[in-house]
């Protein structure tokens, strides 16, 4: 029987197995289901790789859902498009010579050596510049931000990001120190949230917090041990939710300066949650109630 026999089993296996992997790969391109743990491959060489030495005003993106957020966002000033063949027709943004930037053809070890050799850039890295600088008092007529107090992982301010913008939060905040910058893995994270909201990284957490009061915002900071549930919480016509680092929770001082602090009624034995699953059931509660007032 010939191999391309449609009848032959093996041929039908390895048809159908193209297709899922094909629908599962679009999935995680899009952020609906999460990019499994990367394989340790060990390319030679691996073992020496060091991060570039990034400027103040240079970024490095990649993955393919990331790298097409990022150049059909208009803010976004593009430096350079490094990609292989297969991965620049899979951007689908038309000739590589009609760009208004640089397009350089490479081969996937050649991002390897800039990336190392753990990222999942997908054949393809962007080169750009940070997103403007956005200021609080531009963030008056939002009715609902994110606040996160020293939340470092790059990950789960990824998925918290893709939370606000799925509930139509307007910024995310954190602070400059002990906060994650802009960067390759919180982008790949939060597949293309980065670029539909603001990501304000402030000094002094207290001192923004009063000036978001000033601006007519009521401030819930999440506790487990709060005492009342959120819901009891909520007022006025805009909320800011704050939101803690696992373990440490929100500091004295975020305690002490928020309007309100609550918690997420919980009926079971675990009575705490990822960071980044209380945002978003946080966000969606405050949703409800910001619908009906």
């Amino acid at each position: 029987m010939s191999k391309d026999d449609p009848n032959d089993k093996s041929t039908r296996d390895t048809h159908y197995a193209n297709l899922r992997r094909a629908v599962r790969d679009g999935k995680r391109e899009r952020g609906e289901i999460p990019t499994p743990p990367q394989q340790k491959r060990r390319n030679k060489g691996a073992d020496d790789w060091k991060p570039p030495q990034l400027g103040a005003d240079q970024v490095y993106l990649y993955g393919l859902h990331t790298v097409r957020a990022a150049l059909a966002n208009k803010e976004r000033q593009i430096i350079k498009l490094s990609v292989t063949q297969n991965a620049f027709a899979r951007l689908e943004i038309g000739e590589a010579a009609a760009q208004p930037f640089p397009v350089e053809m490479v081969a996937p070890q050649d991002i390897d050596k800039v990336l190392g050799p753990d990222a999942i850039h997908q054949g393809v890295m962007l080169e750009t510049r940070p997103l403007p600088v956005r200021k609080l008092s531009a963030l008056k007529d939002s009715p609902l931000i994110l606040v996160l107090d020293q939340v470092t992982d790059p990950h789960n301010v990824g998925a918290i990001m893709r939370s606000a913008v799925a509930f139509n939060a307007g910024a995310l905040i954190t602070t400059m120190r002990h906060s994650p910058t802009e960067s390759g893995v919180l982008a790949k994270s939060a597949s293309g949230a980065l670029e539909m909201i603001p990501y304000i990284q402030i000094t002094n957490l207290a001192d923004a917090l009063g000036e978001l009061h000033k601006l007519g915002f009521t401030s819930i900071g999440l506790d487990s041990e709060g005492p009342a549930p959120i819901e009891q919480a909520f007022s006025g016509d805009k909320i800011a939710l704050v939101l803690g680092a696992e373990g440490k929770g929100l500091r004295q001082k975020t305690r002490e300066t928020v309007t309100h602090l609550a918690r997420l009624d919980m009926p079971g034995e675990i009575k705490s949650l990822n960071v980044s699953n209380a945002a978003a059931i946080a966000l969606y509660a405050t949703r409800q109630f910001l619908a009906k007032a």
